[in-house]
């Protein structure tokens, strides 16, 4: 891999006017795919102040794990739209400084899931046999056999703290070696455990059973030392410990003193808190093998990586989605297929009923009832608040920053799902509230298109588009045709109409859409037309 230090190499094309800077190292294929679209600086080595300077006018920044994107560089950014990381970690970015400026933070989990798998392996069953060890001997011309006595792992229990795309692989790997398995992953499903043959469990039962435990956790809040003093308390003496995941998931000074107690009969450890960790105690250990972050150094996973995120990154800048935005959610193409038309369903109906209310609100309900309830509706209820609160703030909500501009708003959001429907297949409904005051819109999709289907407690059948007239109204003769005459007499044509039904005398909803722009005034004529009790303005 080559070496770029504060110099930057430029790769033009006029293709479309967006630059792309990559500030770490990156595999060929990567950059020719960047190359295809965008302009491309490739400047690495650059510390925080130089990056702060240098990130200005770029609308992507691709990085590895050497480059820190800190809150500083994200402030500095007034044009990037997203961050990819060539890998699966992105604890070397500040997630949340990118989420409240709309940017998002995408990465490669898939590029070196096998490669980092296959290290986990590799590391378990060096640590088992003492390889390392015993080529540092031989290679100092000593010939001990019996110091460098292994163990079996066929029958032993490996704990696999973790079962994500990495976690499963390596579970898998194990089952081929005949190793019982036991996992602990708070989002996997009693089917797919069944799949991999993991028995589910708590990180303390696999504390106490388990022979071998490895951990393959993001490095989270919850996830930080999740193994600690208590829990090498709680292990057989002689149990072995593995972590090629991220320094920190395992307390490196707990580890240190299990060792040193004997409880811990070895370790392999590829990843550290500090890197290089050179003032580690793990590195005063004969029993633990370590490696320099190696776990996704092969030449497949720096290739895979390099193409996965650069595709992401065109994706993007291109107008498409981000496939494994870590800061949004990631719906498979398949689930996509389902959920678009309702993705749109759901931003257009945010839009409506933000026009609608008449008062803020301090609490926004989404219901998804029918078999639309089964799928994943997280993509659903970002793409409502999207809509929502483009009408209050403008353009510069995004998919990325909806939720977090809610919650500083101090917006709750709640979600129900229920597998009934009435009439459709599939509903999402919008309430919001605040006190007694609600307004409700509710809709479905036919075909590929969006439909509204009622306003309140007004049945209604909207194809929403352009500009509209929602207009509460008394079911009686001669309150449509006055209000069609102001809108005739104002030259605003009318493209079409649907009006909810109630008894006569009863209160309903007529919607009316219109070609052009209706001021204010003209809706305030409307107004005017003895039985209409409201009437609002909707502009998609």
């Amino acid at each position: 891999m080559l070496k770029f230090s504060i110099s930057c190499l430029s790769y033009l094309s006029g293709e479309i006017d967006m630059k792309v800077l990559v500030s770490d190292s990156l595999s060929n294929e990567g950059l020719e795919i960047l190359k295809e679209h965008f302009d491309i600086d490739v400047c690495t080595g650059l510390c925080e102040d130089e990056l702060v300077e240098k990130i200005k006018g770029y609308d992507a920044l691709v990085i590895r794990s050497g480059t820190q994107v800190t809150q500083r560089i994200i402030e500095a950014a007034d044009n990037l739209k997203i961050i990819g990381r060539a890998g699966v970690g992105v604890d070397n970015v500040d997630v949340d400084a990118a989420t409240k400026k709309g940017i998002i933070v995408a990465n490669a989990p898939e590029g070196n899931m096998i490669s980092a798998a296959e290290h986990t392996i590799a590391m378990m069953m060096s640590m088992s046999r003492n390889i390392p060890q015993a080529n540092a001997s031989l290679k100092a011309r000593e010939w001990k056999r019996n110091k460098f006595m292994g163990v079996e792992v066929k029958g032993k229990t490996l704990g696999v703290i973790g079962l994500g795309r990495i976690g499963s692989e390596v579970a898998k790997r194990a089952a081929g070696l005949e190793m019982n398995l036991m996992g602990y992953d708070p989002f996997i499903s009693e089917k797919r455990a069944m799949e991999l043959g993991v028995k589910l469990a708590t990180v303390n039962e696999i504390a106490k059973e388990a022979d071998y435990i490895t951990v393959h956790t993001p490095l989270i809040k919850e996830t930080r030392n999740i193994l600690d003093d208590e829990q090498f308390a709680l292990m057989k003496k002689g149990v072995r410990v593995l972590n090629c995941a991220r320094g920190g998931i395992i307390n490196e000074e707990a580890l240190a003193r299990a060792l040193e107690s004997g409880k811990v009969g070895g370790a392999a450890i590829d990843v550290f808190v500090e890197e290089p960790p050179f003032s580690s105690p793990l590195l005063n250990f004969d029993n633990v093998i370590v490696t320099p972050h190696l776990g996704a150094s092969t030449q497949e996973a720096q290739v895979n990586v390099a193409i996965d995120i650069a595709k992401e990154v065109v994706s993007v800048l291109t107008g498409g989605s981000a496939k494994n935005a870590i800061n949004i959610p990631s719906v498979k193409p398949e689930a996509m297929a389902v959920l678009a038309p309702y993705i749109r369903l759901s931003e257009l109906m945010g839009k409506i009923a933000g026009q609608l209310v008449d008062s803020n609100y301090e609490k926004v309900e989404i219901a998804y009832n029918g078999e639309i309830s089964g799928k994943d509706t997280r993509p659903l209820t970002v793409s409502a608040l999207k809509g929502l609160l483009e009408m209050a703030v403008g353009s510069g909500v995004n998919y990325v920053n909806a939720p977090i501009l809610a919650k500083s708003r101090k917006i709750a959001v709640v979600e129900s799902k229920s597998e009934s429907a009435e009439e459709y297949s599939s509903t999402v409904s919008i309430r919001l509230s605040s006190g007694e005051s609600t307004k409700m819109v509710a809709g479905t999709v036919v075909g590929d298109e969006p439909k509204i289907v009622s306003i309140d407690d007004d049945k209604v059948d909207i194809f929403p588009a352009g500009r509209m007239i929602f207009a509460k109204h008394i079911n009686k003769p001669n309150v449509i045709g006055p209000c069609c005459m102001v809108l005739g007499k104002n030259n605003i044509n009318i493209s079409g109409m649907q009006v909810g039904r109630s008894e006569v005398g009863g209160v309903t909803m007529m919607v009316l859409n219109v070609d052009t722009d209706v001021s204010d005034a003209i809706l305030d004529e409307v107004r005017q037309v003895p039985g209409i009790l409201n009437a609002k303005l909707v502009t998609l």
